[in-house]
């Protein structure tokens, strides 16, 4: 079976906690917290491809857009994706680089996966 199901990639414990902190929905709190995150994803992403983009990795920018990722994604419950991005920003911090692209591109994968669980959530 595969992670395609909300529940499957975000945690329903996760999400529950963040409509308990908004019961009636009024404040729009997860709706906010998405688009927080879909706006940190459409900022960092492209410093990303960009980290990417020469001949070697800036491990720099790595370390610093998954470690943001590891962070934003636990709060919603997106525990593979925040888990991977702590992988990714352990092997950047160490300077260790095999491997590391291959990481990053299902750091890429699961981001998707996670923007399509989550618009279906809302």
């Amino acid at each position: 079976m595969t992670a395609s199901s909300p529940a499957d990639l975000l945690d329903p414990e996760a999400i529950a906690r963040l409509r308990e902190l908004d019961p009636s929905g009024g404040n729009k709190l997860l709706e906010r917290v998405v688009a927080a995150f879909s706006t940190s994803l459409d900022r960092l992403l492209p410093d990303l491809a960009r980290a990417r983009a020469g001949d070697s990795l800036d491990l720099t920018v790595v370390r610093h857009v998954s470690h943001t990722l590891k962070s934003s994604s636990a709060s919603l419950g997106a525990h593979v994706l925040s888990a991977r991005c702590a992988d990714i920003e352990a092997m950047a911090r160490e300077g260790r680089t095999e491997g590391l692209s291959e990481q990053l591109d299902a750091m890429l994968q699961d981001i998707q996966q996670v923007r399509t669980a989550l618009a279906a959530l809302l």
